[in-house]
């Protein structure tokens, strides 16, 4: 099949494509399985003449070979690592000669002056700061590591607070070496650098203000949180969905335009403090705020609205029993990061004494249970008539409030 070809490529050591290309191939092998599955072809003949059986043999078909998929991203997010701590190394290097092209350009005519070979200077030994921290912590992606939140998923308050600190560390250097060099009067005052320190004031404090809003929501069980394969750059700018957040997305664009306001100023003057309005100043904090309300507020607890007896077509209406399928309607069944189909299979719901795995439906394009709103599972045999309590346990862990029953006899 190709799922087991899929698995044996997945083998670093025989399969010259590696964990990239495993990961390839497992996804297509899976998603043609769950189309040939929705289409109601490969289903043993044994199990067809019942529904309830070929549903579940469905599911565990499904289930197993998604596990395979997360095996094999899980692998590929670790060359994906590797690559990255390389790029980052590369690229600090680029970034190296592009100033130094940069500053032999706008040199001609104006001439080579002490200032330049100072930011040159402060340049290398900024980037060999950047290097020994990207050997320091190579085995999480090099200087990726101080930005990857606990979810593995790029921070945008911690990468947003890190560029102003790269920012204003290179300024400092550059600052002191013109000074020790002599490169005319080097102005330190606070009339001119209050606006920087505010604003890299403000983004630092909302890093450490984010990690702990969503820590005490998460453990509050106001928040839920699924740990991603490796982290993206989209991490920036959407929230755990992939979907586009207003919130991080104005946070970024405001820090970047400050922040490119604060090159210009330093590269015009780079024996001063880069003066920054206050009225950008003001800008930046109203971002915050807004950024902060934001992570305040996404997010939410499952849970269980009604439990009724799902009815299919022709059925007559009647009370839950043994065997029958229940529909449980709620919200926040599936948060954001975990609408694959590994995450899907981890959904449980919690039926009296009885833990029942929520099957894999699927339908052409994807999956018809489970839903974020809709759950459908069978009432297992173990479950005693009288008045039995139901909850929903997602994918993150978080158990829902429970909802009582009755089971006819």
């Amino acid at each position: 099949m190709a799922l087991q070809e899929a698995e044996q490529c997945a083998d670093r050591t025989a399969c010259a494509h590696g964990g990239r290309e495993a990961h390839r191939r497992a996804v297509a092998a899976f998603l043609a399985r769950r189309e040939e599955l929705a289409a109601g072809r490969g289903v043993p003949a044994a199990l067809a003449h019942s529904p309830v059986a070929s549903r579940q043999w469905v599911s565990d078909e499904l289930a197993q070979s998604a596990r395979a998929v997360t095996a094999r991203g899980r692998a590929a997010g670790e060359e994906w690592t590797a690559r990255v701590r390389r790029a980052s190394l590369l690229g600090v290097g680029g970034g190296l000669v592009a100033l130094l092209l940069a500053q032999a350009f706008t040199a001609i005519g104006a001439g080579w002056t002490t200032a330049r070979t100072c930011a040159l200077l402060a340049a290398v030994l900024t980037a060999a700061a950047l290097l020994a921290a990207a050997l320091a912590h190579r085995a999480r992606g090099g200087l990726l590591a101080p930005l990857l939140g606990e979810d593995n998923r790029l921070s945008t308050s911690r990468t947003v607070a890190a560029a102003w600190l790269l920012f204003a560390g290179h300024t400092v250097l550059l600052l002191a070496l013109c000074r020790v060099a002599g490169a005319g009067p080097v102005d330190l005052g606070l009339n001119r650098g209050a606006g920087l320190l505010t604003v890299f004031a403000l983004v630092s404090v909302t890093a450490v203000a984010v990690r702990r809003i969503v820590l005490v929501r998460v453990l509050g069980r106001r928040l839920q949180k699924v740990r991603a394969d490796r982290p993206r750059a989209a991490d920036l700018l959407c929230d755990d969905g992939g979907r586009a957040c207003l919130a991080d997305v104005q946070y970024v664009l405001v820090s970047a335009v400050a922040l490119v306001y604060a090159a210009a100023e330093l590269a015009g003057a780079p024996a001063r403090l880069p003066q920054l309005p206050w009225s950008l100043v003001v800008l930046v904090g109203v971002s915050t705020a807004g950024y902060l309300a934001g992570k305040g507020a996404e997010g939410g607890r499952p849970v269980v609205l009604s439990v009724v007896r799902a009815r299919e077509a022709g059925d007559l209406d009647a009370p839950i029993r043994i065997g029958d399928d229940i529909e449980i309607r709620g919200a926040g069944f599936v948060p954001p990061g975990a609408a694959g189909p590994e995450a899907l299979t981890r959904l449980v719901v919690r039926i009296g004494p009885v833990h029942t795995h929520v099957p894999l439906v699927p339908v052409p394009g994807g999956f018809a249970n489970p839903t974020d709103g809709v759950l459908t599972v069978p009432l297992p045999a173990d479950v005693e008539p009288g008045r039995v309590e139901v909850s929903v346990v997602t994918a993150a862990g978080l158990e829902t409030d429970r909802v009582t029953i009755d089971v006819a006899d």
